[in-house]
């Protein structure tokens, strides 16, 4: 008899999202479903407006659905309590978005360490864990800096070791690429695609053609619905 096969890692199931109210009130996603297996890396890809992004947040536990389900490794997540959501997107997930959101009045290493400084890890281990991916990405010798010394490319790779520092085995990637030249980009996108080649399951929200080809699958949003889901 054959082993049963793993749930999705993620899954969204007839996920509806409106945003305001009254004649106003915008349909933001419209009956999605979709799934997103162990070690994948998919591309969400459509205009501005079309509820890429909306997915994403809602697939990271960003945002709560007004209908449908939202399931982590099988698991249901609506009755989850605020503090076991946060726990678990601190502990399954890695986040880079095209806005850095890096605090200046701390350094480099802090800025890194956060996520295991919310999670109460020892000042050791962060310190350690920190150091070891700021080596990774060639930054260890700007630990100590502020972040506002530092070059777009030199702060997503700040971003990405921030990501990963609680060694997630999901990154959600917002338009990662967006604030950086073409070079420095193409140097984000490979570093990117090594985190997936190391197994960590990459969900990547992008206009960039060659980016979303890059991933396994492509997953089409237009006008809040899905209306493609295919192999990149």
């Amino acid at each position: 008899m054959s082993a049963p096969a793993s749930p999705p890692v993620l899954e969204a199931r007839h996920v509806h999202r409106w945003y305001g109210s009254g004649p106003g009130r915008f349909h933001a996603l419209d009956d999605v479903s979709m799934r997103v297996d162990a070690g994948e890396s998919v591309a969400v890809v459509g205009k501005s407006g079309s509820g890429k992004s909306t997915l994403m947040h809602l697939l990271a536990l960003l945002d709560s659905p007004d209908e449908g389900e939202l399931l982590v490794d099988g698991a249901p997540t609506r009755a989850l309590r605020a503090t076991d959501v946060q726990r678990l997107r601190n502990e399954r997930f890695g986040f880079v978005f095209q806005q850095f959101f890096l605090n200046p009045a701390e350094s480099v290493l802090d800025n890194v360490v956060l996520p295991l400084t919310i999670a109460g890890v020892p000042a050791a281990r962060r310190r350690r864990r920190g150091m070891e991916l700021l080596e990774r990405f060639g930054l260890a010798d700007k630990a100590a800096n502020r972040a506002t010394d530092l070059s777009g490319g030199q702060k997503q790779r700040v971003v990405l070791s921030r990501a990963l520092v609680g060694q997630p085995s999901v990154v959600f990637a917002d338009e990662p690429t967006g604030n950086l030249d073409s070079a420095t980009g193409a140097q984000v996108a490979d570093e990117l695609f090594e985190l997936h080649r190391d197994g960590i399951t990459v969900v990547l929200v992008t206009h960039d053609e060659e980016l979303a080809a890059r991933c396994d699958r492509r997953l089409h949003v237009q006008d809040g619905r899905l209306v493609t889901a295919v192999a990149a």
